[in-house]
């Protein structure tokens, strides 16, 4: 890059290494605390005014009420049966990343789509960051697209890069 760059992990920049156990802690037990469906109490582990920082489609949730209220309840309503399976890990003094799948029976209208009754993956990543015992920020990417195909609809009408992959279309190329 030429010029001046962005500058870069500004939120991580001054973590507090020594905070790495406790907020290992606490991400541990939100995760076993969502996987029991835990939503009335789930306040345990949130500070009252945390945010959720969803991709579109999820929506950004501004304090405890919101996340239990326009995240928690409707996807409970959703999909039933939901285990959270975190493939890694990464603990950084207040600072936590995961990324894993759910697996989850569609149980109740998603986006439009009535309940089919199918087992689906639900692939996400989360960065949260832990002040004080609880989780203050949590910047959230749930594959939504990937949930609709498994549901029978193409968000991306045929269009999605995967056709590349396929040897369908031919990847256009920057010009010189």
């Amino acid at each position: 890059m030429k010029g001046s760059r962005p500058e870069q992990a500004v939120l991580t920049r001054d973590t507090d290494m020594t905070k790495t156990d406790d907020t290992r802690a606490v991400i541990e037990g939100m995760v076993d605390g969502l996987n029991d469906h835990r939503i009335d109490d789930i306040g345990q582990f949130f500070a009252q005014s945390f945010r959720w920082m969803g991709n579109t489609g999820c929506g950004t949730k501004t304090g405890l009420q919101e996340f239990q209220d326009n995240w928690q309840r409707p996807f409970q309503a959703a999909f039933s049966d939901k285990v959270c399976v975190d493939e890694a890990r990464l603990y950084m003094g207040e600072w936590a990343a995961a990324f894993g799948r759910q697996e989850a029976t569609h149980a109740g209208e998603f986006m439009g789509i009535a309940a089919t009754g199918k087992r689906i993956e639900i692939r996400y990543m989360d960065f949260w960051k832990v002040e004080d015992g609880r989780i203050t920020d949590n910047y959230v990417m749930v594959d939504f697209p990937h949930v609709l195909a498994q549901l029978g609809r193409d968000v991306f009408d045929g269009e999605g890069w995967e056709a590349f992959d396929r040897g369908e279309k031919t990847p256009p190329r920057p010009d010189a």
